[in-house]
């Protein structure tokens, strides 16, 4: 046994390839956890993912095992799962087209989920599950709030109209399902909340949540808008903020992580004076105003001991700097 496993126990990370998930990796290992994790096993024949972007993290030769999982088959996740102290469930059917109805993109989701949540009952190891819930499950509704915590939710039928609601709502539903299966069966189940999440990353394609981040360099103004008052977070502190709670004696239930809170015209103003390189889009043509946000609170992590690390200026330094040594600026 590795000496770190001795210190740290075994994890797994579902969806290893993800934005989220293979930061997560990264900074789990460099904690001296022992990590399993989760990829989705190429159909095509003959075919095979290249996941060398993990395994040749520091410390995956001798702590990182990657298993094939899917989740249109629940049980195809038992194996990672066997013998970890916890489960960071961060895989999610990625649905943002439309493609597939609201109901078949939640049911998958939600089925996987409980099935990773069946089996970490039956592992008899599973201490605590941290499940990546979305910021959209909390931020959408008509209400009038000017602040809202971890005891909202989206209201349904206003992000029913709304471009990506599949998304939305599966995140939303299957949130849910994870805390009520927790109550139930008596696991401990702790959900993290993220915001827009921005900065660099590992994994080879350019996650679209960097897409969305910055539509004003990247000319994504048909596909992706910005909310009036947008909120944001850097994926060092979203990774931080997981191992933080699975770690937190105390962590119960919900939290909200977001760092920065921003408008449309104030973020334009921002990158164009900090990146005058770049031709920046008018913030007009950039911004939805249909979808009225309310300012998402931290104070639950933060009250927990939690510090977020990382401000806007790093966040996008750190992002635009990885996209250019990858090619996609």
């Amino acid at each position: 046994m590795e000496k770190g496993e001795k210190e740290k126990g075994k994890v797994c990370v579902t969806g290893g390839t993800g934005f989220v998930a293979s930061w997560l990796i990264l900074r789990l290992l460099q904690h001296g956890y022992s990590v399993n994790t989760t990829i989705r096993s190429h159909q095509a024949a003959g075919s095979k993912k290249d996941t060398s972007y993990l395994t040749n993290l520091p410390n995956a030769p001798e702590n990182l095992r990657i298993f094939n999982a899917d989740l249109d088959n629940p049980d195809s996740f038992e194996a990672a799962i066997e013998g970890c102290i916890g489960v960071f469930h961060v895989a999610h059917p990625i649905e943002f087209q439309d493609n597939e109805t609201e109901e078949m993109v939640t049911n998958k989701s939600v089925r996987a989920t409980l099935g990773i949540l069946r089996a970490c009952v039956n592992s008899k190891t599973v201490k605590r599950v941290v499940y990546t819930s979305s910021g959209s499950s909390i931020m959408f509704n008509d209400k009038g709030a000017d602040v809202l915590d971890e005891g909202s939710w989206s209201d349904l039928n206003y992000v029913r109209k709304l471009s990506g609601a599949s998304y939305y709502v599966s995140k939303m539903f299957t949130e849910r399902a994870a805390l009520e299966f927790g109550d139930k069966c008596s696991l401990d189940v702790v959900t993290v909340i993220p915001t827009w999440i921005n900065g660099p990353f590992i994994c080879p394609s350019c996650p679209a949540s960097l897409k969305a981040s910055l539509a004003m360099i990247m000319g994504n103004e048909i596909q992706i808008k910005y909310h009036e008052r947008t909120p944001f977070v850097h994926i060092d502190d979203v990774a931080s903020a997981h191992i933080f709670l699975f770690e937190y004696p105390e962590a119960k239930g919900r939290y909200i992580c977001s760092a920065v809170e921003t408008t449309t015209d104030n973020l334009c103003e921002f990158v164009s004076k900090r990146y005058p390189e770049f031709q920046i889009m008018d913030a007009d043509s950039l911004t939805d105003s249909s979808a009225k946000i309310a300012s998402l609170s931290s104070k639950k992590l933060l009250d927990s001991g939690f510090r977020f690390k990382y401000g806007l200026e790093e966040m996008f330094d750190e992002a635009i700097e990885c996209c250019r040594q990858k090619g996609f600026l």
